[in-house]
Formats: C-alpha cells, structure tokens, sequence
C-alpha cells in the first residue's frame, strides 16, 4: 500500500484509510533494559548487570568480544566475564550472546570452565549463542598483535588494543570475508575452504604470518560439537522474547562511548558501537523495545591504554586514585590513567545514549580526599565549546573548566542507603545529576551487590 503526501496541506493521504479501513496496530511487546558505559570503560558495569540479573529472565550481550572484562562478586566470591554476560550467575535467568559479539571458542571454554572453578554451575545449559555471531579465530589474535608492532614503527604509537583479535575480527566481518557461527555448524569441508582463505588473505599482507591451519581445523571440530547446543537463531529468540509472555529482559553493553567506533575518541576506539544502537544492531531489537537506558560512571575518570584524556592526574592525585580504586584493566592487567570526573563527556554519552538514569560507582574511592574536582566544560582558546570534539589533536589541547568541591574525609564503605552518606559526597552526587541532567539511581561505595546503595 503507498502513502503519498499532500502537497497542499502536509497531511498523509492513505486511499485505504478514505475508504474508511484502519491499519491495525500492534503492540510493541516486552521493554527491553539496556546498561551501558559513560566514560572509556571499566565503570562497573558487571555490578550494575548483576544487580538488575537478579530478577531478569534474559541477560544479554550485543557487541564487542573477550575484550571486555566484567567483575562481578557474590558471596565473597569474584567472577571475571568477558564474553559471558554476567547474568550468566542466575540459575533463573537466560544468557544470550548475540550476532553482533564477535566470539573466541577458545576463549569462551575457557572462561566458563575457570569460573565453574570458582563455583559457577549448569552454565552451559542456561547459554545462548545466536548462529549470526562472527568468530574470532587465533590468527585474528597474532594479527592484532602484529598491527599493533606496525603501527608503533610507522607512527611511533599503537593503538593500544586488547589483542584478543577483536579489530581483525570486525575488518574480516566488514569486508565480508569473515566466518560466523552458523558456517562452523553447516557444512565443515566448505568452512575449510573459507577458513584457508581467511588466511591465505591475512598471510599475503602480513608475510610473517604462520598458522598451523589443520590443527586449528581440528580444535575447531571439537569446539563446534561443544558449541552447537547452545546455538539458536537468536533473531526468532528475541523476537519470541519480546512478544511473548512479559519478561524482564537486559542487555549488558561491553566497553563505553568513549569506545564507540562512530563516537569515541577515534582511532583509540573498539570496533564496534557500544552506544544504545548496538543493542538494536547487534541483537535485533527494534527501536520501539527499548525501555531504560542506564549510563555507568564512576566517580571519577579512568581510562586504559592510549588517546586523549583531558582530566586526567599525572600527580599524586591520580596516583591515589589508580591505588585506592585497583585501577588494573580486568583484560589486560594494565594500569588504568586516572583523573578527576569529567562530565564533559557522561553528558556527551547522555546526548547519544538518552540515559534515564545514571549509577555512580566507586564512591568510596574519594573518601580520602581534601577536595575534590569535576570537569564540567572545556576551552579551546579561551572560550568555552559546546560540543565534544571529533579532532583529538583539538582534545589534547582543550582546557579543562573545574567546580571544587570539598572531601567528605569519611569511610563512606558501610553506607547502605542515602541517609548514611555525609553530607558532603550528597552534594557532590546532586551536582553532578543537576550538571547532566540525569537523576542518579544508584551509588556505589564497594564493590559487592549490598554495596550500591538504591536511590529510587
């Protein structure tokens, strides 16, 4: 049925409607939670996905690979995911990696089997893979690395990734070379043959390039049988998810949008978005299903790796702050750079992502201070911009505008509601929810699930 439009008076004219038939309309089915992070990672995600996991039926994961790294602690117990959505701790709950996770088998086995170690059971049964998902193959890995080495004797900087593969994975998925779940369950002599020449294509621009490819075709049998189980068309399970019974349904967004591709302080990103259109794209949810959009962001700013970082405290300052936060990346162990909040970018991740709320992490961590600064506009020659500059050479040379605010100077680890924090760390949390415009629902002063104190 064509709609055209009136010229005369910018009003539809549907005939169907004229005849007086209306088009029935259908319900848009469950809402979907999304939880994302606000600033360049590691803010704590996992402990927000955890706290929401706890009464969700379905937990999932919609971008990015074992790059990511979420530590969740139940019980005394610390659990690291990478791939696995944290979810995966509810015995009730579903776990779902969807299409557009990139996934490293080995990786995946590996990491459910160290966490079953630490007491983590029936997992398998209770995950989904979708069959769209791409694979991250071991000469992805050396590749990153090798990328990596290219980059550092060209430009005399690297990126700074994960190498776990992740950016070779996406390049393969972009130019349509790459391999997906449901090739290594079909056919295995045509994946063979696309497989050899996934690397015969790697191998003509990278010479140095060996791979023992029989022996990864054979690990790759075994993972296949492993795997095939949990495989599902994951389009049709959300789409039943949604239209279904009512469900509570989350999605655990990796990495931040200060890591998005499109969005991030680019080139030093991830390959993927991890904004609130990755949960669409890398689930297949349509707009319309998307319900609360929660923005992860710590108290003050850390960042792993290389790139702009306009608060960052190369003093004493940030020095306490990498040593009372254990600021080591949960991937990599590197150090994480640390410095004061900037809400220069969460509002930026608030323009993108329309957070509807926000959780504040680490708290805690600034107990000690004297006082305590937020960023809240940059300068670009004197005068203020109002928008988060695309050009990181324009990020580097931006002046930071500050509010000072005095430290509380009190153990606020104890506080289970918001009576119980002084009133100074109240202010300082006001602030920063008047700045962006976004109420706070949670606070976190620990790192266990008793220690976010609920607001709302």
């Amino acid at each position: 049925m064509s709609l055209s439009w009136s010229a005369k008076d910018h009003k539809p004219t549907n005939p169907a409607a004229a005849a007086g038939h209306k088009r029935p309309r259908s319900d848009c089915g469950n809402k979907v939670t999304v939880v994302l992070g606000a600033q360049w990672g590691d803010e704590g995600k996992g402990k927000v996905v955890d706290l929401l996991a706890t009464e969700a039926d379905v937990v999932c994961r919609c971008q990015g690979g074992n790059n990511a790294g979420h530590t969740v602690v139940v019980d005394g117990k610390e659990y690291d995911f990478h791939l696995l959505p944290s979810g995966i701790i509810n015995p009730k709950s579903t776990s779902l990696i969807g299409n557009g996770v990139v996934i490293h088998l080995p990786g995946l086995f590996e990491e459910g089997d160290k966490n079953e170690k630490k007491g983590l059971k029936g997992w398998e049964k209770r995950l989904i893979v979708s069959d769209r998902a791409h694979l991250v193959f071991d000469f992805h890995q050396v590749v990153d690395g090798l990328q990596e080495t290219e980059r550092q004797a060209q430009e005399g900087k690297n990126i700074g990734t994960t190498k776990k593969g992740i950016g070779p994975a996406y390049s393969s998925k972009a130019s349509r070379t790459g391999l997906r779940v449901c090739d290594l369950l079909g056919d295995f002599k045509d994946f063979s043959t696309r497989f050899k020449n996934l690397i015969h294509q790697y191998q003509s621009m990278y010479p140095t390039l060996t791979v023992d490819t029989e022996d990864q075709l054979k690990k790759l049998k075994e993972f296949a049988e492993r795997l095939r189980p949990m495989v599902r068309d994951g389009v049709y399970y959300m789409y039943e998810a949604l239209h279904g019974p009512p469900k509570k349904i989350l999605v655990e967004g990796a990495n931040a949008a200060l890591l998005d591709i499109d969005f991030g302080t680019y080139p030093f990103v991830t390959s993927s978005n991890c904004t609130v259109g990755g949960a669409c794209t890398g689930l297949g949810i349509p707009p319309l299903n998307i319900g609360e959009v929660f923005g992860v962001a710590k108290a003050y700013t850390t960042r792993v790796g290389i790139g702009a970082f306009p608060t960052e405290q190369l003093n004493a300052t940030g020095e306490l702050l990498q040593t009372r936060g254990h600021e080591v990346g949960v991937t990599t162990g590197r150090k994480r750079r640390c410095g004061w909040l900037d809400l220069v970018i969460v509002r930026y991740a608030h323009m993108i992502n329309g957070f509807t709320a926000i959780a504040l992490t680490k708290l805690d961590i600034l107990d000690v201070l004297d006082e305590i600064k937020v960023g809240v506009a940059y300068k670009l020659n004197g005068k203020r911009i109002p928008h988060f500059p695309a050009n990181m050479d324009v990020l580097h040379k931006v002046e930071v505008e500050y509010e000072t605010f005095p430290g509380w100077k009190t153990d606020t680890a104890a506080a289970r509601k918001w009576n119980d924090l002084p009133a100074k760390a109240q202010n300082y949390i006001r602030f920063i929810e008047n700045h962006v415009g976004v109420p706070i629902k949670w606070v976190g002063v620990g790192k266990s699930r008793e220690c976010m104190i609920q607001m709302f």
